[in-house]
């Protein structure tokens, strides 16, 4: 077996340490840094490399680490797994995505209890699940986005073999499968990288330190280093796609953008697999040029997160106003107006949260609406508040009824954070299992000095190192079986049914989109060809001017409602929503 490594942190020799025995290995005289070799090894052997004669590490490019970030690599044969199921053929444009945290899916934790699950969501409708990242990270819990091993799976998750069980089983079931990866950084303990290398830069600082290399001296290694890494999960374990975390924390002034280069590299892996690979990014630019196709020039990633849609929906239902949600706040329905029709709220507008002007504007005629994701929950949204709250914290059944009808009727990609479809109460918190203890009291005195900032005090916030955090935070599926969660999950079966069924649910032209609301009265209605949606996040009925042809039909109604008379009004309850067609 060869085994290499790019290590040019070593002076003189590297040492390849396999099952306990010691292996010179050779310099690369072809390619600078790189050091191989040629020794007899299998599936599940433990290795690892010594850089002139130091401590023996774990490969950067570790496919699996049985006893976790700081200990030995382990040898995985890939070809060893027997697929059962080819890659469904699944369009993004049709797509319904249900981000899904391995951790807190289930009680146990893992993949292999997630696996058991996931005919739930496909008799639910969803067509790609979104995994948080799976890479990783010292102890048993967390997030998952301090991972430290970007080509490993987390061994208490149950390792690479339990993932490829997972996609197997989803593509089994007609489902396609979406990892989100971090490239913008690595977590804070159990990073050996800079000792093999220049994996990082001083050049550029970031949130979490010093900025991963995309362009300073030595940089084409490591942005080989996660291409090759992306690729592999494609590639090896069959993911359909990538959702990229913070994608405007790449630090990287190089003419031709590690982004760019990631797509094209997916691109020309999709046309090489005959498979429908796609990238998600998660951007806080408002800058449409990042799913703009790379003939056109933009970056060509296949789609992302919009932000402002969800903070301009939040704002609407909940009337809250701090932090960047003021800038939604001023006219919440005018606001989510302009996210269904032009995507971003900001796009060029003036954001006095950011002090200045922010954002681009979308070229409706010429970009599809499933460039976007639209969604009115994620990770960040609840897991990054002071208590970890959902929306069915503060809001009626009615409420998350209206909330998931603009989601899947709207014109973006629609997007569910497990528990959603049910109106889930238990809370999503931020829990961590550092292992370093000047670490791990680091995070929770900084989780309890930001939210004190707000007037939270002390005792409130949890501590994220309590395993009962976790345990919070983890599913209770009893509630699917109890009412208001049993119907908020039928709502969400008939909405999705719904899309699945129109052609006009799944229409890209956004310019086709057409929106009216009255911001006292809270309501807002719009058109996507024959169908016309309504929500009444008011608590009092209203009368909606909608018109009638005569051949009005209720596709969906939250409660009781008529299609349109003769006057043409539609009377719809306070916080409710209904789906109608007039074709």
């Amino acid at each position: 077996m060869l085994f290499e490594v790019w290590a040019p942190s070593a002076r003189d020799q590297v040492a390849l340490e396999l099952n306990g025995t010691g292996h010179a290995l050779e310099r690369d005289a072809e390619r600078a840094g790189w050091w191989t070799g040629v020794v007899p090894a299998e599936d599940g052997d433990r290795y690892g490399f010594a850089l002139d004669g130091g401590h023996v590490l774990p490969d950067p490019r570790s496919r699996r680490l049985p006893d976790g970030p700081d200990g030995l690599s382990a040898v995985v044969d890939h070809s060893s797994y027997a697929w059962r199921h080819e890659s469904p053929r699944l369009r993004l444009r049709s797509a319904v995505l249900y981000e899904l945290h391995v951790g807190t899916f289930t009680t146990e934790g893992t993949l292999d209890a997630a696996t058991a699950r996931l005919g739930e969501l496909a008799g639910l409708g969803v067509t790609h699940v979104e995994l948080m990242p799976v890479c990783p990270f010292p102890g048993v819990r967390g997030w998952g986005y301090d991972g430290v091993a970007p080509w490993a799976v987390h061994e208490p998750y149950g390792g690479p073999e339990a993932l490829k069980r997972f996609v197997d089983a989803a593509h089994g079931l007609g489902m396609g499968v979406v990892l989100d990866v971090v490239h913008n950084h690595l977590g804070p303990s159990g990073n050996h990288l800079p000792f093999f290398g220049p994996y990082f830069t001083d050049t550029h600082h970031t949130p979490w330190g010093a900025a991963v290399n995309l362009d300073a001296p030595g940089s084409d290694e490591v942005r080989a280093y996660f291409l090759g890494s992306a690729l592999a999960w494609l590639r090896d374990y069959r993911i359909d796609g990538l959702r990229l975390d913070a994608v405007h924390a790449l630090a990287d002034t190089r003419a031709l953008t590690f982004l760019e280069e990631l797509s094209s590299a997916v691109d020309e892996l999709a046309k090489e697999q005959a498979r429908q690979h796609f990238l998600i990014a998660e951007s806080d630019l408002a800058d449409p040029r990042t799913t703009t196709p790379r003939t056109l020039g933009g970056l060509g990633v296949h789609a992302q997160w919009n932000d402002d849609f969800h903070h301009s929906l939040h704002t609407a239902l909940t009337g809250e106003s701090q932090g960047y949600y003021g800038d939604f706040a001023r006219a919440p329905m005018a606001a989510l107006a302009k996210t269904l029709t032009h995507v971003f709220f900001h796009d060029g507008t003036h954001s006095a949260f950011r002090g200045r002007r922010h954002g681009r504007p979308v070229d409706r005629e010429r970009t599809p609406a499933h460039r976007f994701l639209g969604y009115a929950q994620t990770h960040d949204q609840i897991g990054n508040r002071a208590l970890g709250d959902r929306l069915s914290a503060s809001l009626s059944p009615g409420l998350l009824a209206c909330a998931a009808t603009l989601v899947l009727t709207g014109p973006s990609v629609p997007m569910l954070f497990m528990g959603e479809e049910w109106g889930a109460t238990t809370p999503w918190q931020y829990f961590t299992d550092h292992t370093d203890p000047e670490l791990a009291e680091a995070v929770r005195q900084g989780r309890r000095r930001e939210f004190a900032e707000h007037g939270w005090s002390e005792n409130e916030v949890p501590d994220p190192q309590d395993p009962a955090t976790r345990d919070r935070s983890v599913l209770d599926r009893t509630e699917r079986e109890r009412d208001p969660h049993k119907r908020l999950l039928a709502w969400h079966r008939q909405l999705i049914a719904l899309r699945r069924t129109l052609p006009d649910l799944t229409d890209p032209d956004l310019g086709g989109v057409k929106v009216a609301f009255d911001e006292e009265s809270r309501w807002l209605v719009f058109r996507r060809g024959d169908v016309r949606v309504a929500v009444n996040l008011g608590k009092e009925p209203v009368a909606i001017p909608l018109g009638s042809n005569g051949r009005d039909r209720v596709l969906a109604a939250w409660d009781p409602v008529e299609a349109p008379g003769a006057d043409g009004l539609l009377r719809l309850p306070g916080e409710s929503a209904v789906v109608l067609t007039d074709g």
